[in-house]
């Protein structure tokens, strides 16, 4: 596997080694030894799965407090642009994102640290997205940024006009108006 953190420190490409033959290929997905190393000492306590058609934008989500969560993101199935925007305030660089295209063809992961907004906009017909994250689901520390807000300097490649959105995704608040971490 290959570590490639990203202009946002703590934020890393993973790329895995693929071994392929006529019978199709074979992959490490996930090494503890290894991502300890070389990204972050990570206890992953669950697996999610979505599946979502083209256009579909699910995110900028994050929990808050003590249910904030790091992720480490790939798609099975399909094309997806993952964004992680930094939330935390102490940060050099609050505000930025980082915007990495995820496939099944590439194989890229990206790991996300805590402090992070995260969201994908689906860019093939179909696509299958999981994750593992190191802190349980908690719908009352659940927050939505603003996908579009004009200071995170965002480009999705899809028409606004053409996304699918849940009501919470395009009711997310603003960098200006969001809670942020320290």
């Amino acid at each position: 596997m290959e570590f490639i953190e990203q202009k946002i420190p703590g934020v890393f490409i993973i790329e895995p080694k693929v071994f392929g033959d006529e019978r199709g290929y074979f992959m490490e997905t996930y090494r503890k030894d290894l991502f300890d190393a070389n990204v972050a000492k990570t206890e992953f306590l669950q697996d999610n799965e979505s599946c979502s058609t083209y256009g579909v934008l699910r995110g900028l989500h994050y929990q808050t407090g003590e249910y904030s969560q790091a992720k480490l993101v790939r798609v099975i199935e399909g094309k997806v642009l993952d964004v992680a925007v930094d939330l935390r305030k102490s940060s050099p660089t609050f505000g930025q994102h980082v915007a990495v295209e995820l496939s099944s063809r590439n194989k890229r992961q990206l790991f996300i640290p805590r402090g992070f907004a995260h969201g994908f906009l689906v860019l093939s017909e179909t696509a299958v997205f999981t994750y593992k994250v190191d802190n349980v689901y908690a719908p009352n520390a659940e927050a939505s940024l603003q996908f579009n807000d004009p200071a995170l300097q965002i480009h999705w490649p899809v028409p606004e006009s053409e996304m699918i959105l849940s009501s919470k995704d395009r009711s997310g608040k603003p960098l200006s108006e969001t809670i942020l971490f320290e």
